[in-house]
This record gives C-alpha cells, structure tokens and sequence, in this order.
C-alpha cells in the first residue's frame, strides 16, 4: 500500500501547497540525548549540509581523515533534498591532528569538533527537530492551525514514510527477488528488510485508521510505554490504561514483522495476521532472515510545535522521535507538491530500528 492510499486519521488535508521548493523549505536536526565524552580516538563532528545525501558525506569523512569508511559513525539517514544537522564520528588515531577547516566538500560544513570515546552507533538517537516552509498554500490556513494543534493533543498514525520504500517504491519488489535468492550488498539488504517490514506494519496500521481503532484499545493489544522503546501487554484496557491512553502515556503497537510468535492476542492478533497473510511473502522472508518479532507504536504524538503564517506561506516547528517521519505529518495538513526528493539513501525523518 503507497503512502498515496493510507487512510488519514483527520480526514484529509485542508489545503495545497509546496513544500522542499529550495532545501532551506526543509531544516532537520538530530537530538542525539547525550553529550560527546571530551576524549578518546573518535572525533565528534556536529555537521550541516545542503543538497548531499549522508552516505557521501561519510565516504568524504573516511577518505579526509585517512580512515576505513567503516571508522566513520552517523545516527540515521538524512535527506538530500534538505538543510540537515547531524553528528558524525571518524576513528582517528590520538597522535594524528585534523584541522576540520579544511574539510569543505559542496554543502557541507562542520560546525564543531570535539573528541569521543567511541563510534555513534545507528538509531543512537532521541529524535529530530523540524523546520518546514510550506509555499504557496491553497485553502484553509485556519483549519490546518486547528489540525496541527488537534494532533500536537491527540496524536497522528505513525506510519513508515514513502522514503522507507525507494523510489517509486521500488525496494518491495528488490526485498521480493532477495528472498528469492538474489544476491544484495549488505547495506542494500538492511534497507530492503526495513522496507518488507514496514510495509506490513504500514498494512497494520492503516486496517486501524481505518476502523478508527489506530487511538484506542483493540481486544488483545500490547502497548509502548511514550518515549521509551519499552512493551507490556497483552494487557485488557481497564480504566487505567484508557486513561494512560488519554493522556498519551502509551499507545497501541503494531508489529515489526519476523520469527517468532505475535505478542498480542484475541482481536487483535486477528488483524496483524491477516495482514502478514496477504503479504505473505515478504512475512515469511522476514521469518526466514532470522529477525525477532518487534513492535512499533502506532500513535506518535509530535512535541514543542509551532506554526507561522507569513502571506501565502507557512513555517512549521515540531520534534518527533527518532523513526517517525515528519512527511506522514504533513500528509494530514497539506497536500503538497515536493521538490526533487533523493530516495536513494533513506529519510533523515527517521532513525533506523532494525
């Protein structure tokens, strides 16, 4: 299912617009969560850059400062059709000096520099901070102020963007012929397991947008506690968990498919199967990489939002948490037409979970 057929939770758009016109239109910040230690042999590198995707940019890292391109570190995926921040970091020996002013590839710039003890591993973390201009909108500026604060309250699905899928959505039939038996680097084959996964949970979750049950209780769910990667559940929703529901302390999950049995039960282990069943080759590739059953909210509520109207256009602020996506937001809001997006590298609105 394309992001163009998934269900809105808030009926739809209430207006035109577009969106990544130049890529100062689309800012991303990553909100790492912890500080570089100060010493060590990785150098912590606070980076800006403009129309480069994040697997280049770690390619220029390596070969500047003489290291492996395995030395070098980065958190998640940034877009390339975007003005991104992000840490990287590059093993260097403590004996050999750098002068990071000298590193300047095209659109790329390194802010600061400090020393760490060890590599940044991917989804390290906490989530990252938008800033969206919206140009030339059509329609009711009004009724997006009254959605964007409805789901700042309430919350939007947290589906996978269509970048988790590639151009054209092309790594569903690639994740196919894998499965099949086709050779893939292992770079490419993470992506193409994030891609099968997704989309089922995608399927999951758009079966409850559906049935307005993506926000309340399913007989059988698990839940996620807000925040945290941490489940419990099955757990039935007595009074406590419908007002921890309310009040956005945890959400209902959907899974991440793989070996293993659903953790849920009843109702809805029902509907998470037979969405695995109709796509049921890619489930059973899944099952046969050996990757463990997962869950994944359902519900993302976005943090700190803002909204600025100046003419025609609009500038947007939120935070979402690391592997949510900024464009599924947008999708309730805006329909907008996109700029030239680089699906090659996957999304900087999202760290990677698998």
């Amino acid at each position: 299912m394309s992001a163009v057929e998934l269900p809105f939770a808030w009926g739809g758009p209430c207006a035109q617009g577009r969106l990544r016109t130049v890529p100062e239109d689309f800012e991303v910040e990553e909100i790492i969560g912890f500080e570089p230690s100060g010493e060590g042999e990785h150098h912590w590198l606070w980076i800006e850059k403009r129309g480069a995707n994040t697997e280049w940019v770690a390619r220029a890292i390596a070969d500047f400062a003489g290291a492996q391109q395995v030395d070098v570190g980065f958190a998640g995926r940034k877009d390339r059709h975007a003005v991104t921040r992000q840490v990287f970091t590059v093993r260097v020996p403590r004996r050999t000096d750098i002068d990071w002013a000298d590193f300047s590839p095209a659109g790329v710039t390194v802010l600061s520099h400090t020393r760490h003890a060890r590599k940044l591993p991917r989804g390290a973390l906490s989530g990252n901070r938008f800033r969206l201009r919206v140009r030339g909108v059509e329609g009711d500026i009004d009724g997006i102020r009254t959605r964007f604060d409805r789901i700042a309250r309430h919350g939007m699905p947290n589906y996978f963007g269509e970048q988790r899928f590639g151009r054209d959505s092309g790594n569903l039939p690639a994740a196919l012929a894998m499965f099949a038996g086709q050779r893939v680097r292992r770079d490419q084959r993470n992506l193409l397991l994030s891609a099968a996964r997704s989309s089922i949970f995608n399927a999951v979750l758009a079966r409850r947008v559906a049935d307005a049950s993506w926000n309340r209780p399913l007989e059988g769910d698990v839940w996620q506690l807000d925040g945290s990667g941490s489940i419990f559940g099955p757990e039935p929703a007595t009074g406590e968990i419908l007002q921890r529901l309310e009040t956005g302390d945890i959400h209902p999950t959907g899974p991440l498919w793989g070996r293993g049995r659903l953790r849920t039960v009843g109702v809805a282990a029902a509907l998470e199967s037979e969405c695995a069943a109709a796509q049921a080759a890619l489930a059973r590739g899944l099952e046969l990489a050996d990757l463990a059953m997962q869950r994944r909210a359902l519900r993302v509520r976005p943090a700190e939002t803002s909204l600025r109207a100046d003419g025609d256009d609009l500038t947007l602020a939120f935070v979402l948490p690391s592997g949510s996506y900024a464009t599924c937001l947008m999708r309730e809001l805006v329909g907008a037409t996109d700029g030239p997006v680089d699906h090659s590298n996957g999304s900087g609105l999202e760290g990677p979970e698998d």
